[in-house]
């Protein structure tokens, strides 16, 4: 299947701090993983084509809510905290991830988990750590390797190799800067298939 898709419409829905608040739809539901500054708002608005959608920022830990977007009535993407923000009480870190274990254990909308890791730089312990907590649970995780705009055309290959050895499963590039990784990531996330 090819969706030829370079970009689809999205709208943010509503923004929830628990499992209790979140919406209730059927669609797909993908919750995004990862780093602070990793670029979880700028793969959403990437593949909305649309660069104010989901608020960037460069102070990390700044979402503090599941932000819920929904693409053209096809799959809603969940916006979670980055983790390794440090600039929060030990408190407020114990709460997060109390209520987003919870979400991510007990949502039944989510097909699978998608973590973000950086493409410029060596896979980081806190993304081990989180890989580790998901394998754990055994839950389905998609990995797509970010900022693939800034690593050298000659390496391309070598990074997304290396982090498909060490996590395995399916791995995708991205890139914000120009739409031409949008399609494959479409087609991944719109496939009956994918871990049925």
């Amino acid at each position: 299947m090819s969706t030829n898709l370079k970009y689809m419409q999205a709208k943010f829905i509503v923004s929830a701090e628990k499992l209790s608040q979140c919406p209730d739809f059927d669609l797909p539901e993908y919750p995004l993983l990862g780093r602070s500054n990793v670029g979880k708002s700028s793969f959403i608005n990437g593949l909305a084509n649309n660069k104010k959608l989901a608020k960037t920022s460069n102070t990390p830990g700044k979402t503090r809510l599941i932000n819920f977007f929904n693409f053209s009535d096809k799959f809603i993407l969940a916006d979670l905290p980055g983790y390794g923000y440090a600039k929060v009480s030990k408190e407020a870190q114990n709460r997060w991830q109390k209520y987003l274990e919870e979400y991510l254990l007990n949502r039944k909308q989510i097909k699978s988990l998608i973590q973000l890791i950086d493409g410029r730089h060596e896979i980081q312990k806190n993304d081990y750590q989180m890989r580790e907590w998901v394998n754990n649970y055994n839950l389905p995780i998609i990995t797509v390797v970010t900022k693939m705009d800034y690593v050298p055309k000659s390496k391309t290959l070598n990074v997304l190799k290396a982090v498909e050895k060490e996590f395995g499963g399916l791995v995708l590039p991205f890139s914000a800067i120009d739409n031409r990784y949008n399609e494959k990531i479409f087609d991944n996330l719109m496939s009956p298939n994918l871990f049925n």
